[in-house]
């Protein structure tokens, strides 16, 4: 994740900086390229604390320091001013109900008589206390600033393989023992937190599905490695889920690195995702597994993979899975 840069004023060694190049008749981009900053932060310092036409260091930052001082206060001229204090009431209160926000776009945009004040500021005179007692008719009814807590990279799913990295021939379908792997979760009516944990080989299309009890990350781990015993396994592909984070369980169980989809692309593991909508056939949208015994769900899985399939030359997975020397373990099916 890329963090965004946060906005640092211009010291006082820049400002003098900014004043001799600029007695050198530098340009506002020379200038920022000299100082490190934005020609935007430059031309905007030059034009606001200016005077007279003239950028004297010392000045200019008496000025900003007024300014900024002046802003952090701008909420008082609503107690200043009771017309606008009486407006502002007014329209918070019912029938009314308007928000700060509201308030503010009007006194902008649709009459000139009132002095114009932001909704920051309307906030700021809201939350102190002046305007405390009509904090009320806010919709949040909310008397104090509300708390911003830092905010810390999570890293959802560590040390993952972009698909990117997956190599190229696993893309043609050719070699054996590439493996997809996805979830298949109940209906969200039924607030049942069982699903299947579904794996299809890349080139014999072979199924494997397992009834689990829930996605947790070290118990769906474990029921993707115990599908996958017995099996050749060379590389494993998955999406993005939260049930994921444990892949390195997985590894450890086959050897086999795991590569993850890109965020929204589906289609990079569509060999699982079409078995998903088969498997649709016999549970489809709405059943909760938690009704599900697995002798139903290995009675699906092996009526898909014992029919022909077009993309195998009407041969079936099965069938296909032999030929090529995929099962490994005397695995039965």
């Amino acid at each position: 994740m890329v963090k965004k840069k946060r906005y640092v004023g211009l010291s006082d060694a820049e400002r003098c900086e900014i004043a001799i190049l600029i007695k050198r008749k530098c340009s506002q981009r020379e200038i920022a390229i000299a100082l490190g900053r934005s020609p935007n932060t430059i031309n905007r310092e030059i034009k606001v604390n200016s005077i007279a036409g003239k950028y004297i260091a010392k000045k200019a930052k008496a000025k900003s320091r007024i300014s900024r001082r002046s802003r952090r206060f701008q909420w008082y001229k609503i107690e200043q001013n009771n017309e606008l204090k009486d407006f502002i009431i007014e329209k918070l209160k019912p029938p009314n109900d308007w928000s700060p926000k509201a308030i503010s776009g009007y006194l902008k945009d649709q009459q000139t008589e009132l002095p114009y004040v932001s909704s920051p500021q309307i906030y700021h005179w809201l939350f102190s206390s002046l305007g405390q007692p009509y904090c009320q008719y806010l919709c949040t009814k909310r008397y104090h600033k509300k708390k911003r807590t830092k905010k810390t990279d999570r890293v959802m799913i560590p040390d993952r393989n972009p698909i990117s990295e997956r190599p190229d021939i696993v893309e043609d379908r050719i070699e054996l023992g590439n493996w997809e792997f996805d979830s298949v979760v109940s209906s969200k009516r039924s607030k049942s937190k069982f699903a299947l944990a579904v794996a299809q080989e890349r080139t014999t299309r072979l199924l494997q599905a397992k009834l689990v009890p829930n996605l947790k990350p070290r118990p769906y781990a474990k029921a993707i490695s115990s599908l996958l015993s017995g099996h050749l396994v060379l590389t494993l592909t998955t999406d993005n889920g939260i049930e994921n984070k444990q892949h390195k369980l997985i590894t450890k169980s086959t050897g086999a690195k795991v590569y993850f989809t890109d965020p929204y692309s589906s289609y990079q593991k569509g060999g699982v995702e079409n078995a998903n909508k088969m498997l649709r056939r016999y549970f489809p949208k709405g059943t909760n597994f938690a009704n599900i015994t697995q002798a139903q769900v290995d009675l699906a899985v092996n009526t898909i993979n014992n029919k022909p399939r077009c993309i195998l030359g009407y041969k079936s997975a099965i069938q296909y899975a032999v030929e090529k020397g995929l099962l490994l373990g005397g695995v039965s099916y």
